[in-house]
């Protein structure tokens, strides 16, 4: 009986040090097509990801042009750009942006029945490595 206890629990030992073998092969696996993947993808850099457009008065409205460039190496594909309130509406490019080039995506934001401190964030998916970006309009709303 000691000894058959003695054998599965030498049984389960190799099997979870050859499970860790395996998930350890997996990872490295899945890094280096992550890292291959990054290589050849789209890269979103914006020259201010924050604009701040500081205190107007209720009922006006502010707008800005979030400029990026395309630093990856593969064409930008932007799919959707949604705003945390439906008073700030976002306007994307089209057409793919080509490696090196720049873009920019239009905000507009309708401070009307707002007040105090806002923080509109605006959330970018795209083809790019992390697939979702975000970037805010900031500023307050004075009576």
């Amino acid at each position: 009986m000691k000894r058959n206890l003695f054998i599965l629990a030498l049984a389960a030992f190799f099997a979870s040090c050859n499970n860790e073998t395996k998930e350890s092969s997996l990872n490295d696996t899945l890094n280096t097509e992550t890292e291959q993947s990054s290589d050849g993808a789209a890269v979103i850099s914006f020259t201010k990801d924050i604009y701040e457009f500081g205190k107007i008065k209720e009922g006006e409205k502010v707008s800005y042009d979030f400029e990026f460039k395309n630093t990856g190496n593969a064409p930008l594909i932007i799919k959707n750009a949604e705003a945390s309130c439906g008073c700030t509406v976002p306007e994307i490019p089209s057409k793919p942006i080509a490696p090196g080039e720049t873009g920019k995506i239009g905000v507009i934001f309708n401070s009307t029945g707002k007040s105090g401190v806002q923080d509109r964030v605006i959330t970018i998916t795209a083809n790019t490595i992390p697939e979702v970006v975000q970037i805010h309009l900031i500023g307050e709303i004075v009576q």
